[in-house]
């Protein structure tokens, strides 16, 4: 289904019943889900490594959800879209915009964490007219220090979630401590609430090449911020282990006028840890 009539359906702002849709582009079946009244600004969602739509806050994307219209999607070889997943986060980027203006869409918001973060600034630089407000969570610039090092954090936090039959987003996302564990069970958990229509996992081959994608980003020459001149809010926890904490901050003083959130005692997945204070934030930023 390209286009579908939303007139007579009730507007879904739960994303546990969020639709499941696709639109063909440039060759690539993109999978993707939409909820929240239509018309206005949409605000498209960039996930991070290794994950497909399922992989979302729902107590982040509800409230965004319930005045706007919030599209999440799964980029090229990733999830249930076909395709083979570039090894290059600027190709990545291309995918994004080809899929964006399939939608029809001419000016955006998005909203992204950790490598979609990437994929985020990468399109800017390419199409800074398509985007309005920007949303970078537990992300880093090109060339920023310790982003070619995410591989092997990712590889050690695998197998100790393994070791110990968790989901690897445990350690990944939280601090291993009093307050990072019950969180980290309490995401894992919301990311289940949806039970029917749940997306293709991702290849291990699609997450091996965005982790190369990943180590070329943070090997690359340092991207000019200066010329990310939209609105931007920028959160991480202040114990990033995969995009090092620092980075938001290199980030914010490179990016004039961006906005600044380091929560405490919390990790990659600080905004997923802290998401009532978070979401409500994202809302007002995100205000017309």
């Amino acid at each position: 289904m390209n286009k579908h009539d939303t007139l007579n359906e009730p507007v879904i702002t739960s994303y546990a019943k969020a639709p499941a849709r696709t639109i063909s582009a440039g060759g690539v079946s993109y999978a993707y889900r939409e909820l929240g009244p239509t018309g206005g600004i949409p605000v498209i969602f960039f996930v991070h490594l290794a994950a497909n739509l399922d992989n979302w806050e729902p107590r982040i994307i509800d409230p965004i959800a319930k005045n706007h219209h919030v599209i999440t999607f799964d980029n090229q070889g990733v999830g249930a879209s076909t395709g083979q997943v570039p090894d290059s986060i600027e190709a990545m980027a291309d995918d994004a915009y080809t899929f964006i203006k399939a939608l029809g869409h001419e000016k955006i918001d998005i909203f992204s964490f950790s490598l979609g973060g990437m994929v985020a600034q990468a399109l800017i630089a390419k199409h800074p007219e398509l985007v309005r407000k920007l949303v970078l969570t537990g992300t880093g610039p090109a060339g920023g220090k310790d982003i070619d090092k995410v591989a092997g954090t990712t590889y050690y936090d695998i197998l100790r979630a393994a070791l110990t039959r968790s989901d690897a987003k445990e350690f990944l996302f939280f601090n291993r401590d009093a307050a990072g564990k019950p969180a980290a069970k309490a995401f894992v958990k919301r990311l289940e609430e949806r039970t029917a229509d749940r997306d293709a996992p991702v290849s291990v081959k699609a997450f091996l090449t965005q982790l190369k994608a990943i180590k070329k980003w943070g090997r690359s020459a340092p991207a000019d911020l200066s010329k990310i001149t939209q609105p931007t809010l920028i959160a991480n926890g202040d114990n990033d282990r995969m995009v090092p904490s620092i980075l938001s901050e290199d980030m914010h003083r490179r990016i004039a006028g961006s906005e600044l959130i380091i929560y405490p005692d919390s990790g990659h997945g600080g905004i997923f840890q802290y998401h009532e204070k978070f979401a409500p934030v994202a809302v007002d930023f995100l205000a017309p």
